[in-house]
């Protein structure tokens, strides 16, 4: 894995089920990994291997969505030669709110939901 986030990284994500009452729309997004076409955003993390958030594989916005994902599984994914998973490091990556990330907007088409209050 590229730029493995570091413990102290890991140690500020929430534990599973801390966000439990907080809307999918508000939950923080702490880490976002990335391979091609596919991206995991994690919200909270159980400390050892069990991440919940949200994913989308291949591009495919119909069938993204929230669950649990291993650390483990992201570490051993490796696609031909040299192309392994990579986690966006912290300089560029700005923690903030599922609802500020694009592609989960589109995904769960929350933009058209704010098209649709602003003509209201």
């Amino acid at each position: 894995m590229w730029n493995e986030p570091s413990k102290e990284r890991l140690d500020k994500v929430p534990r599973l089920n801390e966000t439990q009452e907080i809307s999918l729309k508000e939950k923080m997004i702490h880490l976002h990994f990335f391979l091609g076409d596919c991206d995991w955003f994690v919200s909270e993390f159980d400390g050892q291997d069990k991440f919940f958030g949200f994913v989308c594989l291949n591009g495919d916005l119909e069938m993204a969505e929230w669950g649990y994902f291993g650390f483990a599984d992201l570490k051993s994914i490796r696609i031909g030669q040299g192309f392994e998973v990579d986690c966006e490091i912290e300089r560029f990556w700005k923690v903030r709110s599922a609802k500020e990330i694009d592609l989960i907007c589109k995904a769960r088409g929350w933009h058209q939901e704010l098209l649709k209050n602003e003509c209201e």
